[in-house]
């Protein structure tokens, strides 16, 4: 049987091949169960998520001289990922709003809605209580399928609308990781789901992903002001250091703070407008680590992805195996709707109404350039 849950905590420990112990996942929050969850494939690659706000703990994949090695960055108990432990997004399945509103004001129907806030004056992922702090339901587990649900109710963190959402996670025999979401809701509300995985290719966080080469299918992003806000503008990417048509490695720009959009995001952290424009058959994203040889490809019927080199992270939070998360020690690659889209109309919609199904997914694929 390859999918572990939550065993007795009196059993010998029994680790995933990526070192967790699925008895440190093993808790109870607002009445409702928490435990480890493996996917793993006849390749060997394994996955390990626990349905504490729908995170991915661990991503086992081999390099080129086929030792496994795990690619993401994470915690090693359930409870390490609790607020008062720790407030990061490491893995999680982010809802209801991925991403920045700004201010906090949500314009629908002819009303504005005050939504709470908690990143430089904005509201971010959700707010404060968002869906990465929620145990979501188990309705199916087996080897390659995990399939996870939550309903958020009418008013949570002041969004309208009692929204039910799933998400799908699918391990394939040729190492993608294929993530799915819908979501349906009530009354007229807004929804903008991702996955927030710190990737580190090199499968080693005290080796920052600054060597990590990255290309992005992508001509325009999206600037943003000193409070991290997007300005409503897209920017060509041509001829800045947010050019990434072209492999480059993550760090050639990522302290060009004379660049004023490096100096902004403290690094990148910016929203970059998808040449595919929801072609899921097209390749948006490829990140490869030349120390390793692993590979990362993305696709999604996304507009936008978020890509944040990880410039918040500053050695106060101790991951798996007793690993400090220094600055750049992982990379976050969020497809999504564009940042704050309920205040710019002239981007793609994220308003979903009753009778309406929220679809979005995306496919994290894995392999080796030798």
């Amino acid at each position: 049987m390859l999918m572990a849950s939550c065993g007795s905590k009196n059993a010998a420990p029994e680790l995933t091949d990526s070192g967790l112990d699925p008895n440190k996942f093993v808790a109870e929050v607002d009445g409702k169960s928490t435990g480890l969850y493996v996917l793993k494939n006849a390749a060997g690659m394994e996955v390990c998520i626990t349905n504490y706000g729908g995170r991915i703990v661990s991503i086992s994949v081999p390099d080129r001289d086929g030792k496994f090695i795990d690619v993401t960055l994470g915690l090693d108990s359930v409870q390490a990922y609790f607020p008062e432990n720790n407030q990061t997004d490491f893995g999680a399945a982010i809802g209801r709003y991925a991403n920045r509103i700004d201010h906090g004001r949500l314009p629908l129907g002819g009303d504005t809605i005050q939504l709470p806030t908690n990143n430089f004056g904005h509201t971010l992922h959700g707010g404060p209580t968002g869906w990465q702090y929620k145990v979501y339901d188990v309705n199916e587990a087996n080897d390659s399928t995990l399939v996870l649900s939550i309903t958020s109710p009418d008013g949570d963190n002041n969004f309208p609308g009692e929204v039910t959402a799933q998400v799908t996670y699918t391990l394939t025999a040729d190492n993608a990781l294929d993530i799915d979401y819908e979501a349906v809701t009530d009354k007229p509300t807004v929804i903008n789901m991702t996955n927030h995985t710190y990737f580190n290719l090199n499968g080693d966080p005290s080796k920052a992903i600054t060597d990590n080469v990255l290309v992005i299918n992508a001509d325009g992003y999206t600037p943003v002001d000193s409070t991290y806000m997007t300005t409503g503008e897209i920017l060509p990417v041509k001829d800045t250091p947010m050019d990434f048509t072209a492999a480059k490695e993550v760090g050639a720009d990522i302290r060009n703070f004379d660049f004023e959009q490096i100096k902004n995001g403290n690094g990148f952290d910016h929203n970059w407008v998808l040449n595919a424009a929801g072609d899921i058959s097209q390749e948006v994203v490829k990140l490869t680590a030349p120390a390793t040889g692993v590979t990362l490809s993305v696709y999604t019927n996304e507009p936008g992805i978020q890509f944040y080199s990880g410039n918040f992270l500053d050695g106060t939070v101790t991951g798996k195996k007793g690993a400090v998360y220094n600055q750049h020690a992982g990379l976050c690659l969020e497809t999504q709707h564009y940042p704050d889209s309920p205040n710019k109309p002239q981007w793609p919609s994220v308003v979903l109404l009753p009778g309406e199904k929220y679809s979005s997914r995306c496919i994290f694929k894995f392999g080796i350039e030798k």
